[in-house]
């Protein structure tokens, strides 16, 4: 059954509109030029008349005067013409009229070349797309005034297409733009042909290119629906137009060749898909460019409508399944969704899942139903609605599990890093102190016991704490400045903050991390004791975000120090506030502020840093989470008193992990399930003691913390500390004075589910100030997406959602599967810590797993996830095959008709027989 989508993550599409001014005089030059440019074909054949609310009339109505319009008119269109032939045409004296042609090259309604045997310069109408619509937006003092010309580009490059459309054959029949594969994915191809090479094209118009702004990237902007790519020279004119560029005020610049095959390699890098025009056949293109789906109208063709013969390569992209480890890097990239996850194993009868594909138009009749207007947004669901590896749903951060796992298997320990990285900065942070979501999805934990996932990770990242393995993961900038100036201010640097610094550093920027405190860390430094996370292993990964460009300014409190104000008018255009919930509550009973009493969130702070707290007497730790078991065996660090827990909650029930749970009983800390306090007893203003009563329910019916208690049945237990772990809370301090950030009643930021933007627009949030407490590695997570929420939202009329990837997973169904053969090894457990030696210290005595353990840990994966591709969504791009790291997916030439390319004037002669060759395929099809 297919999922059904939630709207508020994923919205109706609205297309921009523009509304003409009714009051300006009707120009009849004006509408008869713009019916002899269009496309469109009522409009073309007079069966629609032009009227002022037509993008045909208004688009070049705010540009051009009716005296060039009248001149464009004794034009064809794409019918070159030199000077002397127009000046014979127009009755005009030279001068005027060159000057005029001049002009209008310069707003972009001409274009000029001298493709003629005396190498004469010769002016030519273009169409709208590839076109003046484009070359409008191109010159950046033609679209501040007139913006509509975004809208107007938008309209040209789509209602043109809407009924013509399924009808395109192979090779798009001369419309607007081909893709070309990535080169490196089809050198070993023999079937390849030259004009399916970049290098071929390069050859071609040797030492003849200017990089110019993307103009799709541009008209985005006007309608608030920009990428935050930098739009600047990501379209490589090629021969004359390359000169046209550069003379005419387009913001060309000339190149050499190795400049241009750098921008196409930033391209991949980003996994923009190159294109070539595609209107004038075989032996000619005009300009190569490197498109983000996220806003090119050239992709939106096959995207929208679902009719890849728009754009199609010649090739398809196969996934080797054998190969393949579901990392899910090839599914990110992919510009037309056509990658998702599925699974490899076999269902419970042993057939291989099949996948749905999208019906094309000669399967079915086509129409608007077919249509998908917000492609953008569903081109990025990760998996099918059947599934994938339940580690990766499991993992807040989705990490490619299967794929690190594989690499440590082969002894890449350095790609196993790598790939853990492009995920989770603290990977290292993680192998110590992650709940392990993971290992409790794992599939192997249906058959013996699930793989241990983060002791090899924890070996994995050991890496990072030696400079000379340390690994610092490559930026990827879509830019090709080499970055970003827009200043972010970050506050806060715990997980989540050094997470959204990491990812902004990654993208091109250099954040600033503000932290009130002394150190980096957060909760990491300053809640977790060091026999659990050992400082420098956390500062080590603190580290690599500083080599990265980010700087880190502890001893800084926004709302005392600093102002977000302040930092506004110091420049900054973006924050992100991730404070976490750094202040302890107490249960509100009788006697919990007596001396002797403390919430265990700053008994933790206290203790950790010093390694030492002055207890004297019996200790009574409140609570059965995690951080209750830390205050627990820090206390019992700092006395040779007794030191009892005290929890609502069942053993079973106990929020705290098994593991951490055995490991305070290990070290002699009592436990008693099933109490909670009533008031805590005091003799001269200090703890004696404290009453608990019997807890008989945690929570209601419907799953709602909501205890309820036997009172007459109590305990009173003597001591002279009571450490209580019942929550934590945000203090916000005077971050949020004068500002609009709407709070929870808990203290927690209103924010948008998807972006995290607060109700002031330029603050994000994100962690546990958000969430409220959880894990590591969940603000790790929301890091990153305040990173791309950031990275959108510093660069003006750019959107922050359509085109993002909501990173929603789903688990294949265990209870469904075939697991016939697999490596019947038990569980590598690394070396355990001498029990005594541990409870008497706070350095870290664990060890990590062996290499020799590695290998046969990794061994016992069972690689349940694999990427599964659609031919009918495919567009042969192969940006996918430059994202694997494992020879897993390839293009294959498959469809060689997707390579001939025809001039855009003889478009109706491939056009038609296609739609009636379709339309009896359609008929018949529907008698079966």
């Amino acid at each position: 059954m297919k999922k059904e989508l939630d709207k508020e993550l994923y919205p109706d599409y609205v297309y921009p509109e523009f509304t003409p001014d009714s009051n300006e005089p009707f120009r009849e030059p004006i509408a008869k030029l713009g019916k002899k440019i269009t496309d469109r074909i009522p409009q073309k054949l007079g069966l629609k008349k032009i009227t002022r609310n037509d993008p045909e009339y208004w688009g070049l109505a705010g540009v051009l005067t009716d005296e060039e319009a009248l001149l464009a008119l004794k034009l064809g269109v794409r019918k070159p013409k030199t000077l002397p032939e127009i000046v014979k045409l127009s009755g005009l004296e030279e001068k005027k009229c060159e000057a005029l042609l001049e002009e209008m090259s310069r707003k972009g309604l001409l274009e000029y070349n001298w493709e003629n045997a005396a190498h004469e310069k010769q002016y030519v109408l273009p169409m709208y797309v590839p076109g003046c619509a484009e070359f409008f937006n191109m010159n950046a003092k033609i679209l501040e005034s007139n913006p509509e010309m975004g809208t107007f580009f938008e309209h040209m490059s789509r209602l043109p297409l809407e009924k013509i459309t399924p009808f395109v054959p192979e090779g798009g029949a001369g419309i607007g733009m081909h893709v070309i594969p990535v080169e490196k994915a089809i050198e070993m191809e023999n079937e390849s042909v030259d004009l399916e090479h970049i290098s071929y094209w390069l050859s071609k118009y040797e030492g003849k290119y200017a990089a110019s702004p993307c103009s799709c990237r541009r008209s985005r902007l006007t309608h608030d629906e920009g990428c935050a790519d930098d739009p600047e020279g990501w379209c490589v004119a090629v021969g004359d137009m390359a000169d046209y560029v550069v003379e005419t005020q387009k913001d060309g610049r000339y190149i050499s060749k190795e400049e241009a095959l750098d921008i196409f390699r930033q391209a991949e890098e980003n996994g923009f898909v190159h294109q070539i025009t595609n209107i004038d056949g075989k032996n000619k293109i005009f300009a190569i460019c490197n498109c983000n789906v996220n806003v090119c109208y050239a992709l939106r063709t096959s995207q929208l409508f679902n009719t890849p013969n728009m754009s199609r390569s010649a090739y398809i992209a196969k996934v080797e399944k054998q190969n393949c480890v579901a990392c899910g890097k090839c599914v990110e990239a992919c510009p037309a969704g056509a990658v998702k996850l599925g699974q490899k194993l076999c269902d419970k009868e042993g057939c291989e899942i099949t996948y749905p594909r999208m019906p094309l138009p000669g399967d079915q009749p086509w129409g608007e139903h077919m249509w998908t207007h917000n492609y953008r947004d569903v081109n990025r669901i990760n998996c099918y609605d059947t599934g994938t590896a339940p580690c990766k749903t499991a993992c807040p951060a989705h990490i490619g599990i299967q794929g690190y796992l594989q690499l440590a298997k082969e002894g890449r320990y350095e790609d196993a890093l790598a790939l853990i990285k492009k995920d989770n900065p603290l990977p290292a942070v993680c192998g110590h102190v992650c709940n392990r979501r993971c290992e409790d999805a794992c599939t192997r934990g249906t058959i013996d016991e699930a793989v241990a996932i983060d002791e090899v990770k924890r070996f994995i990242a050991e890496r990072d704490l030696n400079a000379e393995t340390r690994f610092i993961p490559k930026k990827t900038i879509p830019s090709l400045k080499g970055g970003f100036e827009e200043k972010i201010a970050i506050i806060g640097a715990g997980p989540a903050g050094l997470s959204c610094a990491y990812f902004l550093a990654l993208t091109g920027y250099k954040p600033t991390i503000f932290e009130k405190n002394a150190e980096p860390g957060g909760m990491l430094r300053y809640g977790i004791p060091s026999y659990k996370l050992e400082k420098d292993l956390l500062a080590a990964e603190i580290d690599v975000i500083r080599q990265l460009g980010v700087e880190i300014r502890c001893g800084v409190e926004v709302g005392k120090d600093v102002t977000i104000e302040d930092l506004r008018e110091q420049g900054y255009k973006g924050f992100y506030a991730a404070i976490g919930c750094q202040r302890g509550r107490k249960p509100g009973i009788s006697g919990e502020n007596a001396e002797g009493a403390y919430a265990a969130v700053d008994f933790l702070r206290k203790a950790g840093a010093k390694e030492s707290f002055a207890l004297e007497g019996d200790v009574v730790v409140v609570g059965g989470g995690n951080v209750a078991i830390d205050a627990a065996r820090i206390s019992s660090r700092c006395t040779d008193a007794k030191i009892s827990m005290f929890c609502l909650e069942t053993r079973e029930k106990m929020p705290a992990s098994d593991e951490e749970i055995e490991e305070a009983l290990e070290e002699g800390i009592e436990l008693n399930c099933g109490w909670g306090p009533k008031e805590v007893l005091e003799e001269n203003g200090h703890v004696s003691g404290v009453v608990f009563k019997k807890c008989t329910r945690v929570f209601d019916a419907q799953g709602r913390f909501s205890p309820e208690y036997d009172e007459n049945d109590t305990v009173t237990v003597p001591c002279r500390h009571v450490i209580f772990s019942v929550g934590q809370a945000i203090d916000w301090g005077h971050m949020l004075d004068n500002l609009h950030v709407e709070l929870r009643p808990n203290g927690g930021a209103l924010a948008n589910k998807l972006t995290y933007q607060t109700s002031e627009p330029d603050i994000f949030v994100g962690g546990d100030v958000y969430t409220g407490p959880k894990f590591a590695i969940d603000a790790i997570a929301a890091g990153r997406e305040g990173a791309v929420s950031l990275h959108r939202y510093v660069h003006e009329h750019c959107t922050l959602t359509i085109g993002r990837n909501r990173r929603d997973f789903i688990e294949l169904d265990k209870e469904n599967i075939k697991v016939e053969t697999y490596d019947s090894s038990s569980r590598q457990i690394p070396p355990k810590a001498d029990i005594k030696e541990q409870a008497k210290t706070f350095r870290d005595l664990s060890q990590s797993l062996t290499e020799e353990q590695v290998k046969k840990e990794t061994s016992r994966c069972l690689s349940c996830g694999a990427s599964v591709v659609d031919p009918n969504k495919c567009i042969g791009c192969g940006v996918c095959t430059t994202k694997c790291m494992f020879d897993a997916i390839h293009l294959h030439r498959e469809i060689p008709g997707a390579s001939i390319m025809r001039a855009s004037e003889d478009k109706l002669k491939y056009i038609l027989p296609n739609m009636v060759k379709q339309s009896i395929k359609v008929k018949f099809k529907k008698k079966k």
